[in-house]
């Protein structure tokens, strides 16, 4: 079984208290986007069983196998779960740059969980999974239905919209990952805000300030280590884009643009420029119809 992974973009991520444990608490509008990882699942030959039960490999060289993987994580607590003793292989084709606040690795998991339910035929809901999920890491659990939510709490608090433009992106990566532990380790205490930020639903509205509230509070810190970051929306910008923001927390950065045309002709701009990696993805608005689940051999 084959299964694509969305990567996802934050719009306007603001980062509102933080609790007594040491999780900050966030505010943000979360979208899965047409760039995709690859999963492929396979129950392993009769015959074939020699090592672990579980095995799972990736094509990208800065990815972790084995148990360190979230992917793996993922799979052997549904297994255990549904007592399954079947041995399966599983392979990551990344195409998500890896460190790069799009939810890599968050929704290779999430992949995993959906595609074993299918694969053994479980009949898991999906609402068992998201709790399965909620256990992996505060981003799975937005990967299940892949639908555009808004999240609040660490990011686990999920409240899905209605509506949302199938917008034109062009996403930006200039090579390098940033550590989301480090990220957040050098947030000032006097950024968070008591209470979340209301206007995130007007992003929704294609508000005039639109650019305005496209705005992630995490910049502040990653910008002052990594200019390129701030030259990389900027060049965004001047290629037409409405808005630009970095995703979670880097090294990535997206543009939105207000027509495919717009955004391509961005993208073969900017892909050209040293040193970046430059996609061009569109908003998922209708999971379903976006996010493909097959059989193979």
């Amino acid at each position: 079984m084959k299964i694509r992974a969305p990567a996802k973009v934050n719009l306007g991520l603001r980062v509102v208290g933080k609790r007594s444990d040491g999780y900050h608490l966030l505010d943000t509008i979360m979208l899965a986007v047409t760039l995709f990882d690859e999963v492929t699942i396979k129950k392993r030959k009769a015959g074939n069983t020699a090592g672990t039960q579980l095995r799972v490999t990736c094509d990208h060289p800065q990815v972790p196998v084995g148990e360190k993987n979230l992917a793996y994580q993922a799979a052997s607590l549904l297994l255990r779960e549904a007592g399954v003793a079947e041995p399966v292989d599983i392979h990551i084709r990344k195409r998500i740059p890896v460190g790069a606040g799009l939810g890599g690795g968050s929704t290779d998991a999430a992949a995993t969980l959906v595609g074993l339910n299918r694969l053994f035929n479980l009949r898991s809901s999906t609402s068992r999974l998201e709790k399965l999920a909620s256990r992996l890491g505060a981003d799975v659990p937005f990967f299940i239905r892949a639908r555009p939510a808004r999240a609040r709490g660490i990011g686990d608090r999920l409240t899905p919209l209605k509506n949302v433009p199938p917008w034109w992106i062009v996403i930006l990566y200039p090579g390098f990952a940033i550590s989301t532990a480090w990220v957040y380790g050098n947030l000032r205490p006097n950024l968070t805000k008591s209470q979340p930020d209301t206007r995130l639903y007007t992003l929704l509205t294609g508000a005039p300030k639109f650019a305005d509230l496209l705005g992630n509070d995490l910049e502040t810190v990653t910008v002052k280590r990594h200019r390129r970051i701030k030259l990389m929306k900027d060049s965004l910008i001047e290629t037409g884009a409405v808005g630009a923001a970095m995703s979670g927390s880097g090294s990535a950065v997206f543009g939105v643009f207000g027509s495919r045309e717009k955004a391509n002709k961005a993208y073969q701009t900017l892909r050209k420029s040293n040193g970046i990696q430059a996609f061009l993805a569109q908003v998922i608005s209708r999971p379903k119809e976006l996010r493909s689940v097959r059989q193979g051999p």
